[in-house]
C-alpha cells in the first residue's frame, strides 16, 4: 500500500508515520509534506497513490484548496485538531476523519475500512473501481430540472429561458409564465406539474396559484392571519399571497435555504 502523508506538524507527521507501519508494516510512505503549493506540485507529477493521509490546516492554508486545483480521485482520510470541518472533508474523497493526536485504534479502524472499500470496489483491478466510484460521487449529475420553455408565438415559437422568468400562476383554467420585463404567455403545463419541473433553489409554491422566482421578488409584506404578501418587480400589482402553511418554508428559502 503506497501512502502519503501531508501534515505540516513534524511531531505529528512522525508519529503518524509510526501507527501506519505498526498497523500496515508493508506500507510505502511518503512525505510528509508541510504546505498546499507543496501538495498540489507532488501529485501532479506523483499522482499513484493508494491513500492520502491529509492534514486539515496546512502551513499556508487548508489543503481542501488541493481539491480546487485538479482532480483527485485518490481516497483521503482528513486529520486535524478541528471538528468544524467534517463536513466539507465528507463531501470530498474521505474515507474517514480523524481528530489530533491520532489515536492508533481510531487509525487502524480507518485504515481498515479503506481495505474494505479497496477489495469490494477493486476486484480484479485494485483500486480502479474505487477510484470510478469517488470520481462518479465528485461529478454532479445533469440536472433533470427545466431550463428553458418553448413559447408559441403566432406561427413561431421562441425560447424562453429560466432566468427570464419572474413567476408562474393559474388563472380562468389556463397556467401563465410571466416574465421579468412583463411579458405573459400561456404554457401547456399545470402548477403541479411545474412544481416537479422548476429547481427548488430558484422557484417556490407559494400557495395553489402561484410559483414565484426569488430573482422576482420586490418585497414581502406581513398580511392578515399570519399570511405573506409577496411583490414581484414585474408586476407589483399582482396579489401573490403566501399560504399560512408555506411562511416559514418560504422565510427560510428566501434566506438561502431549501427545505
Amino acid at each position: 500500500m503506497k501512502i502519503l502523508i501531508v501534515e505540516d506538524e513534524e511531531l505529528a507527521a512522525e508519529r503518524l508515520a509510526q501507527l501506519v507501519k505498526e498497523i500496515e508494516p508493508d506500507a510505502m510512505i511518503s512525505g510528509p509534506i508541510d504546505t498546499v503549493v507543496a501538495a498540489i506540485a507532488h501529485l501532479k507529477t506523483n499522482p499513484v497513490y493508494d491513500l492520502i493521509l491529509l492534514d486539515i490546516q496546512l502551513a499556508d492554508g487548508k489543503s481542501f484548496s488541493i481539491f480546487e486545483d485538479f482532480e483527485i480521485v485518490t481516497p483521503v482520510i482528513f486529520t486535524t485538531a478541528y471538528d468544524e470541518y467534517a463536513l466539507q472533508a465528507f463531501e470530498l474523497n474521505s474515507i474517514d476523519y480523524l481528530l489530533k493526536p491520532v489515536n492508533r485504534e481510531k487509525l487502524k479502524s480507518s485504515l481498515g475500512k479503506f481495505r474494505k472499500l479497496k477489495e469490494y470496489y477493486g476486484a480484479g483491478n485494485p483500486n480502479n473501481q474505487l477510484y470510478e466510484m469517488i470520481r462518479n460521487l465528485k461529478t454532479p449529475e445533469k440536472s433533470s430540472y427545466k431550463d428553458r420553455f418553448l413559447i408559441s408565438k403566432g406561427d413561431a415559437m421562441v425560447p424562453v429561458k429560466i432566468s427570464e422568468i419572474a413567476c408562474f400562476y393559474a388563472e380562468d383554467k389556463e397556467v401563465f409564465l410571466l416574465t421579468h420585463d412583463n411579458k405573459r404567455h400561456i404554457i401547456p403545463h399545470t402548477i403541479e406539474e411545474l412544481s416537479e419541473k422548476l429547481d427548488p433553489k430558484l422557484f417556490f409554491r407559494v400557495n395553489r396559484q402561484f410559483i414565484v422566482s426569488s430573482e422576482a421578488v420586490y418585497k414581502v409584506h406581513n398580511y392578515f392571519n399570519f399570511k405573506l404578501k409577496v411583490e414581484i418587480k414585474a408586476y407589483p400589482k399582482l396579489e401573490i399571497i403566501v399560504s399560512r402553511p408555506k411562511v416559514s418554508a418560504f422565510k427560510a428559502w428566501m434566506n438561502g435555504e431549501v427545505i
